[in-house]
């Protein structure tokens, strides 16, 4: 779609998590749209990345922020320092004054920044004044600033709501401090993104301080519980009367992925009632109607069905590096992910015959007879077992069953999709993939185990039975190695 014509919008943190959601938002508006960021490599993988402009530059480097600016009718500045240290105050308001500045010099329009909600009046935590002093430093540029203030975000991936899902997914009875009845008005992220793309048509939200929120005022405690309802897992919450923010950071620490360093700030910002204080966001946006809670949750954990998965998968998963690292094992998303990658010295469709051939008769070619004990106890259990094969020995579709499997995508020549229908608790899929990372080079074999745990039995599954996972696993990727470089899809000797 040609934009030339079309006002140019800068956008920061265009890697993070909202900057990466709000740019196709932007495109799809009809807006041509420039992206600043430290490293353009981070980008790769994203669908709209060869729709935008890029310019690498640095918000703490005032003599990279230039070319970045050049022609920019608006900019929206979406990048903090938090987990950078102790000083990550002092580096957002230094770089918000580098960003203020040049755009005034630029002669940008208006700068639009998401800022934190709370209400200054109170004794702020010092990552919630922290925002809020950022969107004060942008205004001292002189420009039209457009400051959005929200609380919690609710949305697979962002970093309030991964706290939420991974406690409430692992831990059945939770020690609450005071904070989790601290009273807050959660917003689903979609929310918070049409705010964004309609302050640029809505003029006068130019220069206001708007607070946005869900339609929802609960307690921090009444989310976890509500999260679970949903989930259909029950928890329980013992209150005690003491327990710092340092020490509940540790134990987010042990619990999820979020490192203390990044935990403790958000949540002594937790003892802040963050609540919206007046409806100037509704009266400027009428149309945008605010999703309650619950429905802000269960839209999240559409994440864990196939199709958003899939485009969650490719920007995590995507690579373009000739030195692929042989496993990885990481967590996105709460889906548990396990990786191998293997350069094969094999056409690619020798690779994607050898893969697409698995099961039935076949086997799964290496330590065959583990999954036929898995199909067994799958049958004891009630489940399909490995009794259904596959409909024909090379030829594989969308729908059909595969043991105890269902293929659920499969891209000539390229890729093959499995989710399990064995009993498992949690959702799982296992993926291959045959990829040429660059002209001349030869494929990468890519063999993926994806898990949606569901709750404490869902980890304790995972991870009793990663060592044998592993083996089998990484057995199985060397031996459709092996069958591509013969070039056949045959059986292997049993």
């Amino acid at each position: 779609m040609k934009r030339s014509n079309a006002p140019l919008v800068l956008v920061t943190g265009a890697t993070g998590y909202i900057g990466g959601r709000l740019v196709p938002r932007l495109l799809e508006a009809g807006f041509r749209v420039r992206c600043l960021v430290r490293d353009a490599s981070r980008l790769q993988g994203r669908g709209w990345r060869d729709e935008v402009e890029l310019t690498e530059g640095d918000v703490l480097r005032p003599d990279s922020l230039t070319a970045a600016m050049d022609g920019a009718v608006a900019a929206y500045y979406l990048v903090h320092s938090l987990g950078a240290g102790a000083d990550f105050s002092e580096r957002d308001v230094q770089a918000a004054r580098n960003f203020g500045v040049a755009a005034k010099a630029a002669g940008v329009g208006r700068i639009i920044y998401l800022g934190g909600l709370g209400d200054p009046a109170t004794e702020l935590s010092a990552h919630l004044r922290s925002r809020q002093q950022t969107g004060e430093t942008l205004r001292e540029s002189g420009l039209s600033v457009t400051e959005f203030r929200a609380g919690v975000i609710v949305g697979s991936g962002s970093l309030s709501f991964e706290m939420i899902r991974y406690l409430t997914e692992r831990v059945p009875v939770m020690i609450c401090p005071r904070w989790v009845y601290t009273r807050i008005q959660p917003i689903a992220v979609r929310n918070v993104l049409d705010y964004l793309v309609e302050a640029l048509r809505v003029s006068e939200s130019a220069g206001q301080i708007i607070e946005i929120g869900g339609a929802d005022v609960i307690t921090y405690g009444e989310m976890l519980t509500f999260y679970a309802e949903v989930r259909g897992l029950r928890r329980w919450l013992v209150p005690v009367p003491v327990l710092t923010p340092k020490l509940s950071s540790y134990w987010v620490h042990f619990v999820t992925p979020i490192p203390a360093a990044i935990a403790r700030p958000l949540i002594a910002g937790l003892r802040n009632e963050i609540i919206v204080r007046d409806d100037l966001a509704h009266r400027l946006f009428p149309a945008i109607q605010p999703l309650d809670y619950r429905t802000s949750v269960k839209l999240a954990l559409d994440k864990l069905d196939a199709h958003a998965v899939e485009t969650a998968w490719c920007d995590a998963l995507s690579t373009s590096q000739r030195d692929v690292p042989p496993v990885t094992l990481t967590t996105h998303e709460g889906m548990i992910i396990e990786q191998r990658q293997m350069v094969v010295d094999a056409p690619a469709d020798a690779i994607f015959r050898a893969f697409t051939g698995l099961g039935g008769a076949r086997g799964w070619l290496y330590l065959n007879w583990t999954w036929r004990l898995r199909g067994a106890l799958d049958r004891l259990c009630g489940g399909v077992g490995l009794r259904r094969g596959r409909r024909d020995a090379d030829d594989i579709g969308v729908g059909e069953a595969l043991d105890f499997w269902r293929v659920e995508a499969t891209e000539p020549g390229r890729l093959l999709r499995l989710r399990a229908e064995m009993k498992v608790p949690g959702k799982a899929w296992l993926q291959f993939e045959v990829n040429l990372p660059e002209a001349g080079s030869h494929p990468v074999l890519t063999q993926t185990a994806f898990f949606a745990p569901k709750g404490l039995s869902g980890l304790a599954y995972w991870y009793l039975l990663y060592p044998l996972h592993g083996m089998i696993f990484g057995g199985m990727i060397r031996r459709l190695g092996e069958l591509a470089l013969e070039g056949s899809s045959a059986a292997p000797p049993r």
